[in-house]
């Protein structure tokens, strides 16, 4: 991997690092716009200056868009989007081989 693609890789990294960046962008992967209120309640437990923030870093990022019916992904978002679609499996596979707590 090129230092160009180091770069990239860092600033996307950082990006969705940012408390609810992610569960924002999983809020609005059915491609279903959605107003504010609506993103705030799927997202849960976000602020709404929380919200307001990471709103506006993923849509200078090119993630996400504002239309007249809400908040939705751009299509760079959703390609994003399609790309975290094994993460589900992935996730479960994951837990599944990780030592059970003790009880």
């Amino acid at each position: 991997m090129g230092t160009k693609e180091l770069l990239a890789m860092g600033q996307l990294l950082s990006l969705l690092e940012a408390r609810y960046a992610m569960r924002v962008l999983w809020a609005l992967k059915d491609g279903r716009a959605q107003t504010f209120r609506l993103l705030q309640d799927s997202v849960g437990g976000i602020t709404p200056n929380t919200l307001n923030t990471r709103i506006k870093e993923l849509r200078e990022a090119g993630l996400l868009t504002h239309v007249s019916e809400g908040y939705c992904l751009t299509p760079v978002g959703t390609e994003f989007s399609k790309r975290l679609s094994e993460w589900p499996a992935f996730a479960a596979r994951w837990a599944g081989g990780q030592p059970k707590p003790p009880q």
